[in-house]
């Protein structure tokens, strides 16, 4: 099987990872869908739409290991102005959509970043950039800061750790250092301070094949941290558990340890968690406007279930409200102890 999915340096093909995830190697990883139902949950369901997620493509300045896009400066998938434009029909039209999330990649290397932010927030829509920091200081995105801090978007950026090593180590070499410039450059437009709505979150996820730490205890340590070192403040932190697909699941293969770390996703399942995933209030949209419960079904391939609409020029909230959500072995990755979801963890973890 390993031999099947290599081809270069990772899994490239989402079809072949989905093969690889649903195979269940030693039959010892049940589907999740016979997890939810030994724990008498119920099938996943949407249950709102709040969220618009749009992912404006795989271009980004930097090539992390852990990255569950593919990103890197390769790459040319990119959203069209047309596909935008869809987009914001859609925030037109639907007021129970009260938040744009905008990824990437890189999202402010899309040529319609800026256009979507400025007609999002004449919307009234809540904007978040999910920011990885470095390309603040790149040249020609100097001025990204004073963008979105005139734009009022929440900044939500990776910082994997605290300490240089371990988050150069994710993220390459020289990362962190731009990423305290960034933050410190962040701080003096007004994110993260207490007087100001210029929210500022930073995002943690495991370096190696661990589960997040609590949420709370680490948020701590962070701003101890960066704040006693940097002069660095932020409002909240997130932890985000790695996904077992794309770079990482690569990297799980070639190190042996795909196996253990499905044993302990699973081990750690939490059927609290599963009920408030983020799939359930988010609709994701790909560079090409393709619809997909999530950014990680999204990076599979698995796009909404039969009967939904699948295209985001063909938008029917009734239709999509209330959809049953597409699952798989990967979704252990959202389940497992506090949970795992863009808005970081869900719940308190249940003993286990």
């Amino acid at each position: 099987m390993l031999t099947l999915l290599r081809q270069g340096s990772s899994l490239a093909e989402p079809r072949k990872q989905v093969a690889f995830l649903e195979s269940a190697r030693d039959g010892s990883i049940p589907a999740f869908g016979t997890t939810l139902a030994e724990h008498k949950a119920p099938l996943l369901r949407a249950s709102s739409l709040r969220i618009l997620q749009i992912n404006v493509g795989k271009l980004c300045n930097q090539t992390c290991s852990h990255c569950h896009v593919d990103a890197g400066p390769d790459r040319r998938e990119s959203m069209s102005r047309e596909i935008a434009d869809a987009c914001l029909s859609v925030l037109r039209a639907e007021p129970e959509v009260k938040i744009l999330d905008i990824t990437g990649g890189a999202p402010e290397m899309n040529p319609q970043f800026r256009h979507l932010v400025t007609e999002a927030r004449a919307l009234g829509k809540h904007v978040i950039d999910r920011c990885n920091l470095t390309i603040l200081t790149a040249p020609g995105f100097t001025d990204l800061p004073e963008f979105l801090a005139s734009h009022q978007v929440e900044v939500v950026a990776s910082l994997p750790c605290y300490l240089e090593e371990n988050c150069d180590r994710q993220r390459g070499d020289g990362v962190f250092k731009k990423s305290i410039q960034a933050l410190q450059r962040l701080n003096e437009l007004g994110y993260g301070q207490p007087e100001t709505n210029l929210s500022l979150t930073l995002v943690y996820n495991p370096v190696g094949s661990d589960l997040p730490p609590a949420q709370e205890t680490l948020e701590a340590a962070y701003r101890e941290q960066l704040r006693s070192r940097f002069g660095v403040e932020f409002n909240q932190l997130f932890t985000i558990t790695n996904m077992p697909i794309s770079r990482f699941l690569d990297d799980l293969i070639e190190t042996g340890q795909y196996d253990s770390y499905m044993h302990k996703l699973l081990d750690a399942f939490n059927p609290a968690a599963a009920q408030d995933v983020m799939c359930r209030s988010t609709l994701s949209v790909d560079w090409e406007g393709n619809l997909f419960d999530c950014d990680f079904n999204q990076m599979l391939d698995l796009p909404v279930a039969d009967g939904s609409p699948r295209h985001i020029s063909d938008f029917d909230g009734a239709s999509l409200r209330g959809r049953e959500i597409v699952t798989g072995r990967h979704c252990y990755g959202c389940t497992a102890g506090a949970g795992s979801s863009c808005q970081g963890s869900l719940v308190v973890p249940t003993e286990l």
